[in-house]
């Protein structure tokens, strides 16, 4: 029998039968390995335990100690599990797809009658006794007539269509967990016990339509958590209640920030309270920028296809822009849709700033002594994102960003990266925002510019991060369609990672539009153009910072800074004058005067979020002072009038505007 050899993460090679599986490798190192391996890495491919390996290769065994093959297995197998659960619940159920995603998985399910909550606690209870059995796991590959012939037999039509789906020549394999089975590209467990019984949950039942096509079957999807044990479970969801209570569409509504309604959907209405942060991070965001050298311009919403063609964007984004035509539709009458002529023109709203930021660009001859330019605009963009996608203030169809171009010289990347992640840095320390990963995104399958570009793109942007004495990582495949981009991944109070912000560097554009400078030598040059934008967007911002601080921002940014109540009808007159004071001051206070008892007040204005609320009776009117309570305290205190705005102005001073002191 032909020998293959195998080697291992510690650089020796063994050599085997061709088609040894790593169960036997496992064995053949030590009895214990064999008991506690789970899987391995086959040439950098997760592998089953009992897939054959047929070439050299390199192999590294798996346990249960190594967190993210061993999360991938438990949750996929809880996947077929649950997926058996169900059907033995219920037989008439057909299956369809279960795949792993983040902390756990989903599986679709066609049933005539729907889940309804109460149905999770059976199928959890089916669940553990399959876990409990600890039945074997076991695997074979069909030929596409068996695989046909069962599902068939089986009446189980949407296996058959993914059947269909997969190419000739491939592998079908089937997996059984006990005796029920399943088509499945694996990696598995080796048998069901090895799934903990008591780290896993279902959490709630959804529609999907079959493969998100809204032409296909609505099918019924339950979705689950899992994690490696008890203690890891209840930690999320844990987590999972704190951030139900920092939910940022909750808040806006208890703060009275922003609604949402069907006549406008993904975009936002924006209350008085919800703008006032808005103004408050713009007017913070503009000074950085008017620090930092930008000059700031303004472009037209609507712009013509031609130049979304000429940027290609209108080839690998058109299905994400909003197409209108230039023209006047005509209208038989009121009740009828507009008609076009044929010669009807089209147009679309921006879905970014871009192109015309490199029509400004062009405008007049800029020489290389002009670079580099930094070119800001607070843009107002549009992009058609499908219903089931948007999110309140995280996923919009309409948004703000605090967007800016770099046009440079190539010599000058570095440099302007440098200078921008100092920006970046300096503003989410402001913020309150300082765990941070950087990631290089890289070239996505759909791609304008040429292999050597992207090339030098990527070459030049990782020289950059290295230069600024940045530790990051590579995404492979997630750059923009025109360019390599960092990414800023945060993490927030409890835990949680968002991506905000981006910086990408673009060949690509300015070729497409034909964007030039005179160089030194008196030729005419390519500027490489650096897309930026800080924040990212407001909306999405300003969601972030609602739920990081729980609705309890900082002074500076809190649209209700303060507001005084009267305890007694006596002290009306005097709490308008604490109003007046402090608005005097600079600060953002409201009055409320009204017959309430004060620990109502209280309580009404604490869900919404006000930092300060000044309590005011009868002593206090006598002795001029006033009752302090700040938000989330137990206790209050009394201090005089004078005093306390001098310590609020200081407090509610933008941190970049301070001369000392704590950022927030």
């Amino acid at each position: 029998m032909a020998q293959i050899s195998l080697t291992f993460p510690d650089g020796n090679a063994r050599s085997y039968d061709a088609g040894v599986t790593p169960a036997q490798v496992a064995a053949d190192i030590s009895n214990s390995l064999a008991k506690k391996a789970i899987s391995a890495t086959v040439n950098g491919t997760h592998w089953d335990l009992q897939w054959p390996i047929d070439a050299d290769a390199s192999i590294a065994i798996h346990t249960m100690a190594d967190d993210e093959p061993a999360l991938e297995l438990i949750r996929h197998d809880l996947a077929h599990i649950m997926a058996r659960a169900v059907q033995e619940l219920w037989p008439d159920v057909k299956v369809t797809i279960g795949p792993v995603r983040d902390h756990g998985w989903f599986y679709d399910f066609d049933r005539a009658e729907p889940f309804v909550p109460e149905d999770l606690a059976r199928i959890e209870a089916r669940m553990r006794e399959i876990i409990n059995a600890r039945e074997p796991v076991t695997t074979e590959v069909w030929d596409r007539p068996r695989a046909i012939a069962h599902y068939s037999a089986a009446n189980e039509p949407f296996k058959l269509e993914l059947i269909d789906r997969i190419p000739e020549g491939e592998p079908l394999r089937m997996y059984w967990h006990g005796d029920w089975q399943d088509l499945c590209r694996g990696p598995h467990l080796q048998h069901t016990g090895q799934v903990p019984a008591d780290a896993f949950k279902l959490m709630s039942i959804a529609g999907a339509y079959w493969l998100g096509d809204n032409t296909r079957p609505m099918l019924q999807r339950i979705y689950g958590v899992a994690f490696k044990d008890r203690k890891a479970l209840k930690a999320h969801l844990t987590m999972l209640e704190e951030a139900a209570k920092r939910d940022h569409r909750r808040l806006g509504r208890e703060m009275g920030l922003f609604h949402f309604q069907a006549e406008a959907v993904g975009s936002v209405f924006w209350h008085p309270h919800g703008f006032t942060i808005w103004r408050t991070l713009e007017a913070y965001i503009r000074r950085q920028l008017d620090a930092d050298g930008y000059q700031e311009v303004k472009t037209p919403q609507l712009l013509d296809a031609e130049l979304w063609r000429q940027s290609g964007h209108w080839g690998k984004f058109r299905e994400n822009m909003f197409v209108v035509p230039d023209e006047v539709p005509s209208v038989e009458d009121e009740d009828t849709d507009p008609v076009l002529s044929a010669d009807a023109r089209l147009m679309a709203l921006k879905p970014m700033n871009c192109p015309a930021h490199v029509q400004i660009f062009k405008q007049g001859t800029k020489s290389y002594r002009d670079m580099p330019l930094r070119m800001a605009e607070f843009g107002c963009c549009h992009r058609n994102e499908a219903h089931g996608a948007l999110h309140g203030l995280m996923r919009v169809r309409q948004m703000t960003q605090d967007d800016a171009h770099i046009f440079c010289r190539e010599d000058q990347i570095a440099s302007e990266t440098a200078r921008f992640l100092a920006l970046f840095n300096r503003v989410y320390g402001h913020m309150g925002l300082t765990d941070i990963a950087y990631k290089l995104a890289t070239r996505p399958e759909v791609r304008a510019g040429s292999d050597a570009t992207w090339d030098r793109a990527e070459a030049a942007l990782a020289e950059a991060l290295t230069d600024a004495g940045l530790t990051f990582e590579y995404a492979e495949g997630e750059g923009a369609f025109y360019g390599p981009k960092l990414e800023f991944h945060l993490t927030d109070a409890i835990g949680r990672t968002w991506q905000a912000g981006t910086f990408q560097l673009d060949y690509v554009l300015p070729e497409r539009l034909d964007a030039t400078y005179i160089g030194k030598d008196g030729a005419r040059h390519r500027p490489v153009m650096l897309h930026r934008a800080v924040f990212g967007t407001f909306e999405r911002f300003i969601g972030l910072l609602i739920e990081h601080y729980a609705g309890r921002l900082p002074l500076w940014l809190a649209p209700r800074q303060v507001v005084v109540a009267s305890i007694v009808s006596d002290a009306d007159d005097y709490c308008r004058e604490v109003v007046a004071a402090l608005q005097a001051a600079g600060l953002r206070a409201e009055l409320d005067l009204r017959n309430e008892k004060i620990n109502y007040k209280v309580r009404e204005h604490s869900v919404g979020k006000v930092p300060v609320i000044l309590a005011i009776g009868a002593r206090e009117v006598a002795e001029r002072t006033v009752s302090v309570r700040r938000l989330g305290a137990n206790r209050t205190e009394t201090v005089a009038l004078e005093a306390l705005v001098s310590d609020l102005v200081a407090e509610a001073t933008p941190p970049d505007q301070r001369s000392n002191g704590p950022a927030l």
